[in-house]
C-alpha cells in the first residue's frame, strides 16, 4: 500500500488512523493539507483529498486505501488501484 486517502476528520482522527495503520510519517501530507486549508468539509472532505492526490499520483501500478469514517461508528473503506 503506497497510498492514503483520508478523511480528515481532526487531528486526533488523523493522528489515530496513523497509529492504527503504523503509517509513515509522510504517509497523510494530503489529508493534512486538507484539513490546514479547508477545514472539515463533512462527508465531502475525502473527495478533496483524493483530487489533491490525483493532481499529484503515485508510481502507475501502485495501490492505495480510500478512508472514510461518519458519525458514530461508520467507516467505509475503498481499494484504490493507480
Amino acid at each position: 500500500m503506497t497510498t492514503w486517502v483520508c478523511h480528515p476528520g481532526g487531528p486526533r482522527v488523523i493522528e489515530a488512523v496513523e497509529s492504527v495503520l503504523d503509517l509513515p510519517e509522510d504517509a497523510l501530507d494530503h489529508t493534512r493539507n486538507s484539513l490546514r486549508d479547508n477545514g472539515n468539509l463533512s462527508s465531502v472532505s475525502v473527495l478533496d483529498v483524493l483530487a489533491a492526490n490525483m493532481a499529484d499520483p503515485p508510481q502507475p501500478g501502485s495501490i492505495g486505501l480510500m478512508i472514510a469514517m461518519g458519525p458514530a461508528f461508520c467507516s467505509e473503506l475503498v481499494l484504490l488501484a493507480w
